[in-house]
């Protein structure tokens, strides 16, 4: 969308348009910029009164090419474009947010190059990364700048949130933080349609408006904890696990998106969530160094029995 943009503004993207398409005509000028093709050639004069080499492509159609005396800024994104840039690179490398790194050292770089306005956002993505996993669906990055942008500012949304195939729900939501979670974008929210916090995938997110209304996130809120506690919740099987080690000992042991973690009165730790798969869970729990008993649900209870006899056959 470009109505809203100043000429100037309009002069600096149509020198974008022309150096990234040589040749681009007037009238293809003209609908990018969303003007008429006369304008369009306005703004290609403007560009050259401030002694910029923009020339002429001969040919039928008269397209314009930066010529060789132009020399720009090595970095000119739009929020948008850096977004995007970043969520790709956090998305394909582990170390994307670790200095000492080699892409993240070349990342750091470009992000102090930014504009402050388009910095903020990105800062926010980079330092909050998670273990990549292939083949995830993606996230629109003009999207998410929008999302992102609203977190910062603390404005209220409506979204309209794509449940399934032709299941779209309109919402209103305080958006609290965007999180990349194992190369999945979500929205960390509170809703006011269902008077619930919500946990959105951003890449279902199907349109996004800015309402007047703005608000205040939780002072204390720590949102990849938050995102991973509710996604270790709403499945079908209970857990319930008393570990017999104190809670700082037991969050060494078991990654937050396993469930939440508490301490009893005797010192030990309760381990709670939900799962669809208690073959599976009882695998990790296998892995807690320490002795644990399941009290919850029944299926958990046999799939961590049978994996014991199995072990014990397996040993001979």
């Amino acid at each position: 969308m470009t109505d809203d943009l100043s000429p100037t503004s309009r002069a600096l993207l149509a020198l974008e348009l022309i150096q990234n398409s040589p040749g681009i005509t007037a009238q293809r000028l003209g609908e990018r910029l969303g003007v008429t093709e006369r304008a369009a050639r306005r703004y290609v004069a403007i560009l050259r009164e401030a002694d910029l080499p923009i020339e002429s492509v001969s040919g039928p159609y008269g397209g314009y090419r930066v010529g060789r005396g132009l020399r720009l800024a090595p970095l000119m994104f739009s929020a948008a474009e850096a977004v995007g840039l970043v969520m790709a690179v956090l998305e394909g490398h582990r170390g994307a947010a670790d200095p000492a790194d080699l892409v993240g050292s070349a990342l750091a770089k470009i992000v102090r190059a930014l504009p402050e306005r388009v910095a903020e956002p990105v800062r926010g993505l980079r330092d909050a990364p998670a273990p990549r996993s292939p083949d995830e669906p993606s996230a629109s990055p003009e999207l998410t700048t929008r999302l992102v942008e609203a977190c910062a500012a603390g404005r209220r949304l409506r979204l309209t949130y794509r449940l399934g195939r032709d299941r779209d729900r309109t919402m209103d939501v305080d958006p609290w933080a965007v999180v990349l979670r194992h190369s999945r974008w979500y929205l960390l929210a509170w809703s006011h349609t269902r008077q619930a916090r919500r946990v959105l995938r951003v890449d279902r997110v199907v349109s996004v408006e800015s309402l007047a209304e703005s608000f205040t996130p939780p002072a204390d809120l720590d949102a990849l904890r938050t995102l991973e506690e509710h996604l270790s919740q709403g499945w079908t099987y209970e857990v319930d696990v008393v570990v017999d080690a104190s809670v700082e000992e037991t969050s060494r042991w078991v990654r937050r998106s396993l469930g939440r973690i508490e301490a009893d009165a005797e010192g030990r730790t309760h381990l709670r969530a939900t799962t669809d798969e208690p073959e599976w869970y009882a695998r990790q729990l296998a892995a807690i160094p320490a002795p644990f008993r399941v009290l919850a649900s029944p299926e958990l209870q046999r799939a961590v029995t049978d994996l014991g006899r199995r072990l014990t056959q397996s040993g001979g």
